[in-house]
C-alpha cells in the first residue's frame, strides 16, 4: 500500500485458492481478495493454482511460478518468512525463491524472456527474529487492518452452526500490538518488519534512517 502511494505498481500472486480452509469457499475467498486488493491499491492480482495444503517447491510449481515472474517482471518480491507453523507458509518461501531463480535461466523451456527480481524480502511480522529493517506504516495501518478484515469469512462474529470465529477485537489488539512493537524500534507508531538474506548496500551513511541515540 505504501509503495503504491509512492507511485510504484504493485501486485499479489496468491499461490492457492484457499480451497482447504475450514471457513468459507474459494469463491468467497476470491471475492474477499478482490475487496482487499482495492484497499491495498494493487495494480494486479492473480492465483497460481497450486493445490491448497500441498504447496511445495516441486518442479511443476516452480516452472509455473517462473513463468509468472517472467510475465510480471517485478523488481522486488516479498515472500513469507522461511519458518512457520503452517507447512504451506514455509514452503511458499522456498517455492518463491526457487521460482524467482529459475525465471532467470535463459535455456529454461518456459514462455517469456529470462528475468530475475533484483531484491527478495521476507515478511517477519509473525516470526520471532530480528528484522533487517522496519517500514513505517503508521499512515497505512488502519487501511491495512481493513484489508485484512475484508476476509469476513475468516473474521466474522459467528459461523454457521454457532461456532465462534476469531474475535475481531482480539485480532485488532493482537496485530496492533505487533505493529506497535516494531514501530517502536524505529520511533514510529506502527511498523512492518522484513528480513533480507544478503547484506544491505549503503552509499550515503548520512541519510540512513533510524536514530541511534
Amino acid at each position: 500500500m505504501k509503495m503504491a502511494e509512492r507511485g510504484y505498481k504493485t501486485g499479489i500472486l496468491d499461490l492457492t485458492g484457499g480451497e482447504m480452509g475450514t471457513r468459507g469457499t474459494p469463491e468467497t475467498r476470491a471475492k474477499e481478495a478482490a475487496v482487499a486488493g482495492k484497499i491495498l491499491r494493487v495494480s494486479w492480482r492473480g492465483v497460481l493454482g497450486v493445490p491448497d495444503s500441498d504447496v511445495q517447491a516441486s518442479r511443476q510449481h516452480k516452472l509455473r511460478l517462473a513463468e509468472a515472474i517472467r510475465e510480471l517482471r517485478p523488481k522486488t518480491v516479498m515472500l513469507p518468512y522461511w519458518e512457520a507453523r503452517h507447512p504451506d507458509h514455509y514452503n511458499a518461501s522456498k517455492l518463491g525463491y526457487e521460482g524467482c531463480f529459475l525465471a532467470g535461466l535463459q535455456k529454461l523451456p518456459i514462455a517469456g524472456e529470462a528475468y530475475r527480481p533484483f531484491k527478495i524480502l521476507y515478511s517477519t511480522a509473525y516470526a520471532d527474529v530480528r528484522p533487517s529493517f522496519v517500514v513505517d506504516i503508521s499512515a497505512q495501518f488502519e487501511r491495512r487492518m481493513a484489508a485484512l478484515l475484508s476476509y469476513t469469512s475468516q473474521y466474522g462474529v459467528a459461523s454457521e452452526g454457532g461456532a465462534l470465529f476469531p474475535d475481531e477485537q482480539e485480532i485488532r489488539e493482537r496485530l496492533g500490538a505487533i505493529a506497535r512493537f516494531y514501530g517502536n524500534l524505529v520511533s514510529a507508531k506502527y511498523g512492518e518488519p522484513f528480513v533480507m538474506k544478503e547484506t544491505m548496500l549503503v552509499e550515503d551513511v548520512i541519510t540512513l534512517g533510524g536514530r541511534s541515540i
